[in-house]
């Protein structure tokens, strides 16, 4: 492998092994489609839209014209006591997508800043609406929210936690994990079926230690995107929301992954048929190139905050960043947003999302150390037995692999996942799983 001709010795890279990396180093200069030009000129093919971002694809012009655009016009404007053209139109749009009466946009950066930022809202609105004794959170285990620290106490993975256990929140909760690796271990297309409730445990243990009146918000994934792409049960979020709404729970759908299209609709929400209380939005909203996040909140929300009875010159909501509906990001989500419309491209990852699913069934299962494959809208994951000893170390191996023979795939603790662009071809989602299920092979 071709060594840099740049300096590696200052950036701490994030998520990696940076001993492993600089002994082999994987860094991209150029991209268009679903290609990457590497420091070395190997061509990789994003299989992962780059985290689940680049929805569209790679270098699209609409996009970069609206941001070149947007610089020339107006490049940054304060999100306090001031705002611009570009926050309102992105906001109009983003609430014109968003199911029910989730109409109120509070921007921010991140996925992790969107988590943190639901969480306050939680406190904020029972708080102006005399129950401030509502303060408890429940997550999910192996549910991923950030790494802010309220994401990571409502977050599930042991990883992300342990570290710092000491400063996470005190009043949290998990339910437990939504996967069945027994009768649910291969899943194509549809919600798995449970022969038990998994949801009793939150009734009958849960939010009675806690007393269901001082819980505040229920906060999950649609589908778990982040610990390997882990469905929900048949019913399972309908339930949930009528559990929510039998206690005065705020429910809380962290959509970064599922959200803007994945799932073949606009969110994870409208595929399952569930309005929650609040959805947080990242990466795709952007098609990944700057930077946002968000959080949508539904009517009453806003409405109670806004009714709390302070003057009207006063600050309703103590919280905000200062790139907050950032002009030059919010003109990228308009841009992108026009794209996802003008080329069905949500339409389009519904149908190409059973192609996916099929190749990954047709060709890894049955291979050596397959142990399960869920595959549901454009996404799909599958799952290894470990090495004795060394958890994660196939999954990451195969990653390499995968990586020096044209692909760039996902390694979430045992499973491997896929989960391109929506403008993927045929052809190249059997290339892509050809290219998995011999790296599969090479490491048996």
């Amino acid at each position: 492998m071709t060594q840099p001709t740049f300096n590696m010795d200052h950036q701490w890279l994030p998520f990696t092994g940076n001993r492993q990396f600089r002994n082999d180093p994987r860094v991209v200069v150029a991209a268009e489609g679903l290609n990457f030009t590497t420091h070395d000129g190997q061509k990789i093919l994003d299989g992962i839209s780059s985290l689940w971002c680049v929805t569209a694809g790679h270098n699209r012009p609409q996009i970069n014209k609206a941001i070149k655009k947007q610089l020339d016009t107006l490049d940054y404007a304060t999100a306090f006591q001031v705002s611009n053209d570009k926050a309102f139109e992105a906001a109009t749009m983003i609430a014109e997508l968003a199911p029910g009466d989730l109409n109120k946009v509070l921007f921010c950066s991140s996925g992790s800043e969107a988590a943190d930022t639901s969480l306050k809202v939680a406190l904020a609105y029972h708080r102006a609406r005399g129950e401030g004794h509502r303060n408890i959170f429940i997550g999910r285990e192996k549910g991923y929210h950030g790494v802010n620290f309220g994401g990571m106490s409502v977050g599930g993975l042991p990883a992300n936690r342990k570290v710092y256990g000491a400063q996470l929140l005190p009043r949290v909760d998990h339910m437990r994990f939504i996967h069945d690796p027994i009768d649910n271990a291969y899943i194509h297309n549809q919600e798995p079926v449970w022969k038990e409730d998994p949801l009793l445990e939150l009734e009958n243990r849960i939010l009675a230690l806690h007393d269901p009146g001082n819980v505040a918000a229920i906060i999950v994934e649609p589908v778990a995107g982040s610990a390997g792409w882990y469905l929900p049960p048949k019913g399972y979020l309908k339930r949930l929301r009528a559990i929510c709404d039998q206690h005065g729970i705020l429910l809380i759908f962290d959509e970064v992954i599922s959200g803007f299209g994945r799932m073949g609709t606009n969110f994870g929400a409208d595929y399952y048929g569930v309005v929650p209380d609040m959805i947080n939005f990242a990466k795709g909203v952007t098609n990944g190139v700057i930077p946002l996040g968000g959080v949508i909140c539904r009517d009453f929300l806003y409405d109670g905050m806004m009714n709390a009875g302070a003057p009207a010159h006063a600050i309703e909501f103590f919280h905000g960043y200062t790139y907050s509906g950032h002009p030059v990001a919010c003109a990228a989500a308009v841009a992108t947003l026009n794209l996802f419309k003008e080329e069905a491209l949500f339409a389009r990852a519904a149908a190409m999302g059973p192609v996916l699913g099929d190749a990954l069934h047709a060709a890894c299962k049955g291979l050596p150390n397959v142990i399960g494959i869920r595959t549901l809208g454009l996404a799909g994951a599958v799952e290894l037995t470990p090495l004795a000893g060394a958890p994660g170390k196939r999954a990451f191996d195969i990653f390499l692999d995968c990586y020096h023979h044209g692909l760039l795939i996902r390694a979430a603790g045992e499973n491997l996942v896929l989960c391109p662009a929506f403008t993927v071809e045929k052809a190249q989602i059997e290339q892509m799983v050809g290219i998995l299920a011999d790296s599969i092979r090479r490491h048996a």
